[in-house]
């Protein structure tokens, strides 16, 4: 099959805010519209198999298990490049959606050099959304990290809200899932995206790996998608439930090690030291300080094979 863009949706007990986003993908310039399902317990495998029956754009993957975010956009390129031939692929989460013409907008753009992209992303409010607001790899960019390391932290090396009016594509070293635009043969030189991280980190990972390998990735502030993102709306100091802490570290230290390459091994033993004062937040810190040392060990030992099910149960242990 011949097409311009296939879509990548990946779906997990969040109906609700599906139907939202496939009702806005009919009004959208697709070929195709691939949703990986994570065996969802909500009605969602029901819905969506009734859905495809109705929509001939709609193509549903059923997991044979929860693989998490990541794994699910493993299977999802996995299958629209061997079951489509489409120039261009777009993902993102259930709980996002393109805005009206946003694909139409995005295939009339100047595409010319550009191997992948990133869509402006928005709260439904109209805030810019921080969970994807791209960034520059610090540790490739002197000047940015000078400004991460003197103080600015985070805000040295995202873009700036101006960034967000410009009237030209701005370069971009690493970004989110959400409103991620990329070639087919940059995803034939770069590979999938790598599920066994389950969740966390697999997009930044994902998009480094297309810069480092010298693809260009530009920011189309023009090119705009809602994060229905509400639910994480209010920053904590401690995470709940606490397996998402696990994946958080674990990923975390192999995303700064891809990004800073030997200075890694100067940053990460404070980072690893913030983890652990941290424990003083938490109603079991010996549970936290035990999944805090599993998430190293299996970051240093590049073991990604855990079961998601016994990372739980280890969290759930007040031993």
């Amino acid at each position: 099959m011949s097409s311009s863009l296939v879509v990548v949706v990946v779906t997990y007990n969040r109906l609700s805010h599906l139907k939202v986003g496939i009702e806005a993908l009919g009004r959208q310039d697709c070929d195709a519209i691939v949703v990986v399902d994570n065996c969802s317990t909500d009605g969602t495998q029901e819905w969506l198999l009734e859905e495809a029956v109705r929509n001939e754009r709609l193509d549903v993957v059923l997991a044979p298990r929860n693989l998490g975010g990541a794994g699910g956009f493993e299977l999802g390129f996995r299958h629209a490049m061997e079951r489509y031939h489409a120039e261009w692929l777009v993902c993102f989460d259930d709980d996002a959606y393109p805005q009206p013409g946003a694909f139409r907008t995005f295939l009339d753009s100047d595409l010319e050099g550009v191997d992948a992209a990133a869509a402006a992303v928005y709260l439904p409010d109209g805030e810019i959304c921080e969970m994807n607001r791209p960034s520059l790899n610090p540790f490739w960019h002197r000047r940015l990290f000078l400004k991460t390391v003197l103080g600015k932290g985070r805000q040295g090396f995202h873009l700036e809200d101006r960034d967000y009016c410009s009237k030209m594509p701005v370069d971009i070293d690493s970004t989110s899932f959400v409103g991620f635009f990329v070639r087919r043969d940059m995803i034939q030189r770069v590979g999938l995206p790598e599920g066994r991280l389950f969740i966390y980190g697999d997009d930044v990972l994902y998009t480094l790996k297309v810069s480092d390998s010298g693809g260009r990735i530009c920011f189309l502030p023009w090119v705009t998608f809602t994060h229905d993102c509400s639910t994480f709306a209010n920053h904590r100091s401690t995470y709940a439930p606490l397996w998402k802490a696990y994946y958080t570290y674990r990923n975390g230290l192999r995303v700064y090690h891809t990004a800073a390459g030997w200075l890694f091994w100067l940053f990460a033993p404070l980072k690893i030291a913030q983890w652990l004062l941290n424990a003083r937040l938490y109603d079991h810190p010996t549970t936290y300080l035990k999944v805090v040392y599993l998430a190293v060990r299996d970051a240093m030992t590049g073991h990604y094979g855990r079961r998601h099910e016994d990372v739980v149960k280890m969290c759930e242990s007040r031993r």
